[in-house]
């Protein structure tokens, strides 16, 4: 029998551009949860990192100085990404209004004891489940990877190359890429 190649069946799921700022624009700011769920929302949809990206950042990823944030992908790869202005604002609101004091390394931490940092990505999928379900947006899907699709299909449709959004995305192999390429 043939192996199904489920990866090229169809374009990925992404939310709506309308729905990501709408999402955005639900966070309360003003409590310390709101900043570190903006902030890692921020992470998500302006620079398309995975949910273990954002949950196992560290705070000596960030470098203010050059405006860069250094992420560890798949397998362990490290690569350093631009840090947009926005982003990097919304961390540093976080980490100076709303990240309760602890002696983890990790930018983003749980808002309930144990006070530490999230065990998994899973964390960071939760958060997105709830702000949409607090929302009422109905979202192709409650987890953290459609805001990567949607920077992929966003840039797609601004006229970058399969080659461009692969470097985004840090896809190792160009053929994962060619998932978006049907737009």
């Amino acid at each position: 029998p043939g192996v199904p190649n489920w990866s090229l069946e169809s374009v990925p799921r992404a939310i709506g551009a309308d729905q990501g700022r709408q999402l955005l624009a639900s966070i309360d700011r003003s409590t310390a949860v709101g900043r570190r769920d903006y902030a890692i929302l921020l992470l998500l949809a302006r620079l398309g990192l995975r949910s273990s990206e954002v949950a196992f950042l560290e705070l000596d990823d960030i470098d203010w100085d050059v405006g860069q944030v250094s992420v560890q992908g798949k397998r362990g790869h490290r690569t350093a990404l631009p840090l947009p202005a926005d982003v990097g604002a919304a961390i540093a609101a976080y980490l100076r209004h709303g990240r309760p004091h602890s002696t983890s390394r990790r930018v983003f931490l749980r808002s309930k004891a144990p006070i530490r940092g999230f065990m998994s990505q899973c964390g960071v999928g939760s958060i997105i489940r709830h702000a949409l379900q607090r929302t009422g947006i109905q979202a192709p899907t409650t987890g953290a990877h459609q805001f990567r699709h949607a920077l992929a299909t966003q840039m797609l449709r601004h006229g970058a190359s399969l080659t461009e959004i692969g470097d985004a995305l840090r896809h190792r192999n160009p053929q994962t890429t060619t998932i978006y390429a049907p737009l």
